[in-house]
């Protein structure tokens, strides 16, 4: 039986995020250096989050429950906002290298920034959900069982649907995040940060996982449609796609911007 929750948890919680890299990125070696890049940020952002939490933790050493919880909501905070800081820094990374792909070679199109916001943020997502996710996963292998002393027993479940929601709000983020930046839209950017610093908060609602992971998915359903809008999908694309008749769609052959 643990064997059974741990490969089903993973599938669900990586299944998504793998059919992505094979299908989309695994083919092109830049997209694989670039996704590799963005997963690189966010584990540098993941140390200046640690950092900050280590030298917070340290001064203000008080074992008071509502202190900690304190403790634990400013830490949530600082880490979205170095998360969003470093993938605003992988903008401005990916649009200088574009500049120069085509400086070193102006008759190859570059990549497209709608297709690298795309790739560093399946970075971002799948570099989160494993470091989010390995250590639960881990434990689902027993020993133990959960919910032997009245916990809910669908923590692993309800834990590899976050993670998969986590992952692909990600990728949304990534491909709004880097639309605002090129249009220089800053309510996008807001809107980024809230929803991301909204997320993370809901996260604090261990126990009522049902109500958390609903509201979760109706913010990536909402995001994921932005996101579609924003790369250049319409509805038309949408229903050719559907029906296996677009063969130009969205993510191998755009336009450079």
């Amino acid at each position: 039986m643990t064997a059974a929750v741990f490969f089903g948890c993973a599938f669900i919680a990586f299944g998504p995020a793998l059919a992505l890299y094979i299908f989309t990125i695994s083919t092109e070696p830049l997209r694989i250096i670039f996704l590799i890049v963005g997963a690189f940020f966010w584990l540098v952002s993941l140390l200046f989050s640690s950092l900050i939490w280590f030298m917070t933790t340290t001064f203000i050493d008080n074992k008071d429950e509502p202190r900690e919880k304190y403790l634990l909501i400013f830490g949530v905070l600082i880490s979205v906002l170095i998360q969003e800081m470093f993938r605003f820094a992988y903008y401005k990374l990916l649009k200088k290298a574009s500049e120069g792909l085509k400086t070193i070679n102006p008759y190859e199109d570059a990549p497209s920034m709608r297709l690298l916001a795309y790739v560093s943020g399946l970075g971002f997502g799948i570099m989160s959900g494993i470091f989010s996710f390995v250590n639960t996963l881990s434990d689902s292998l027993g020993p133990g069982t959960v919910g032997i002393h009245g916990d809910p027993p669908q923590f692993f479940l309800n834990s590899a649907f976050m993670t998969l929601v986590i992952t692909l709000l990600h990728v949304f983020w990534g491909i709004v995040f880097f639309d605002g930046c090129a249009k220089k839209k800053r309510y996008t950017l807001l809107v980024v940060v809230l929803s991301h610093l909204l997320v993370s908060a809901l996260t604090f609602i261990s126990p009522h996982y049902g109500l958390n992971l609903v509201l979760v998915y109706i913010i990536m359903v909402l995001t994921g449609v932005w996101a579609f809008f924003v790369s250049g999908g319409s509805c038309r694309s949408l229903k050719l796609c559907l029906l296996c008749q677009d063969k130009d769609f969205l993510l191998f052959n755009q336009r450079a911007r």
